[in-house]
């Protein structure tokens, strides 16, 4: 049996801010239990809902020396879905009403858990063969690893792996700020550890110290390597390429199921979408105020909507894409400047522009159902699940080939008759409306080919088992 521990900021179901919580709550239950133990660890927000408390369990509890003081420890546990989770509790640290309450007290909370996650280990029984470190929050366990722990025996020869979810998250503060409160000596605060820019950097101590570095997608895993997307970091990921794999993340195949999804107007499946599928997109213009049109095309976004998504592109060329025969179903927040633009659309184009400005999973699972197609034209995407989502709703990702979307949406190839979608290149507003008017030739002009592309769309499987032999198969050959 292989001792795995996942430490992480965030986790479904207890805690959620994006897809990172996703990953640490569904991987270890699809690992398979014959081979592998794997348990998680997340810090014991005071603003977790109290259903997910009342099955928690007081473990432990001591006191811990982190920044010239002691501090309080304590581990409450719970069993769900057959994986033991532990909180770390201290009230200091995370009595809050949100999980990031920004820097530089991020720095402090996130400290405190890294080096707590590691000091419960020998009172909770359990010594993993491998760490899972989860973005930069829990960036500095493999140096604590390095560091005080190996006096320890107990310690030695735990390994450790650093996954990025999105870099452009580093934990990075001031040097002299940042050893005054992880406790770490100067040795660590240089330009080939730490140091970074003359600052420190939680992430780039994981990525220097752990044994092996994955992300999100394999394609992500390349671009990161190159300064557009390295985020300072490409260097460091071009030296430590023998150790960087992509993985691309799964989604919850229980919970986005057209055929048996309760928040759908009509569940239908690969089998019978020709004629089902069409409900759910009358029911959501009827819902949301579009036109009801069972043949016009209706295109979805369901996204925060910020730079990083493409919204620049989209704000370039709306008022032209508005002239076609299609409908826009817009469902997020985000920037104030994106917000009002689809507003403004909503209101310039009634019944062919719906903006949802505010979050609710219900609709979101009713636009993954109802729409045709589903825009995504991301500057930069580490993996994204809106793509996969659509996929196994039958709604064509049209997205820019960056990061996983690449890795997952097959572009349409009409010689060939093959792919699962519609991509472009370049990072340019013009090429991605060329794209989605090619998209809108084939909705209108040639039904059969866009029906044989959902078909295709429905049976790709981007479940969390498919990922999960990748993880396992990483974990062995680090055990070795």
């Amino acid at each position: 049996m292989k001792n795995i521990l996942f430490v992480a900021s965030e986790c479904v179901p207890f805690v959620k801010t994006g897809g990172l919580a996703d990953v640490v709550g569904s991987l270890p239950k699809v690992l398979d239990k014959e081979y592998y133990d794997c348990r998680v660890i997340v810090p014991m927000y005071s603003f977790i809902n109290q259903k997910w408390k009342d099955l928690m369990e007081y473990k432990t509890h001591f006191y811990m020396d982190f920044n010239w003081n002691s501090y309080y420890v304590g581990v409450m546990e719970c069993v769900y879905d057959g994986v033991h989770f532990y909180f770390i509790d201290n009230q200091d640290f995370f009595t809050c009403d949100k999980a990031y309450a920004g820097m530089p007290y991020d720095i402090g909370r996130f400290a405190f858990f890294s080096k707590a996650a590691l000091s419960i280990l020998p009172s909770i029984g359990f010594r993993p063969d491998i760490i899972h470190c989860h973005d930069w929050q829990t960036g500095l366990i493999p140096v604590y690893l390095n560091d005080s722990f190996q006096a320890n025996e107990f310690y030695r020869g735990i390994k450790s792996i650093m996954t990025i979810h999105n870099l452009k998250f580093q934990g990075i503060w001031d040097v002299k700020t940042m050893k005054d409160i992880v406790g770490l000596p100067d040795y660590y605060f240089t330009p080939d550890k730490m140091e970074f820019n003359g600052d420190g950097n939680m992430l780039k101590g994981g990525l220097v110290y752990a044994n092996a570095i994955t992300t999100v997608s394999s394609t992500y895993a390349e671009e990161i390597k190159m300064p557009y997307y390295g985020e300072g970091l490409d260097g460091l990921m071009r030296a430590r390429q023998n150790d960087l794999r992509g993985i691309v993340n799964g989604i919850d195949y229980d919970e986005w199921n057209p055929a048996t999804d309760k928040l759908i107007a009509n569940p239908f499946d690969v089998e019978n979408f020709r004629k089902e599928k069409v409900k759910n997109k009358t029911a959501l213009q009827a819902d949301i105020g579009l036109e009801v049109d069972p043949k016009a095309m209706v295109i979805g976004i369901v996204s925060r909507l910020t730079d990083q998504k493409g919204f620049d592109l989209i704000a370039y060329v709306m008022d032209e894409l508005c002239q076609d025969a299609v409908q826009f179903a817009v469902l997020g927040t985000g920037e104030e400047r994106y917000e009002n633009m689809f507003r403004h659309f909503a209101w310039k184009y009634g019944g062919r522009v719906s903006a949802q400005i505010y979050y609710n999973d219900a609709l979101a699972h009713k636009i993954y159902a109802g729409c045709d197609a589903f825009l995504m034209p991301s500057q930069f995407e580490p993996c994204g699940l809106s793509q996969l989502i659509s996929l196994r709703y039958g709604t064509l990702p049209i997205v820019r080939e960056t990061g996983g979307l690449k890795d997952t949406v097959i572009p349409y190839n009409e010689f060939e008759g093959t792919g699962t979608g519609f991509s472009f290149t370049n990072y340019n507003a013009h090429e991605m409306m060329g794209i989605v008017r090619y998209a809108e030739k084939v909705y209108y002009d040639d039904k059969r080919e866009w029906n044989k592309m959902v078909e295709r769309a429905m049976r790709t499987d981007y479940s969390w088992p498919a990922s999960a032999l990748q993880y396992q198969e990483l974990y062995d050959w680090l055990i070795g």
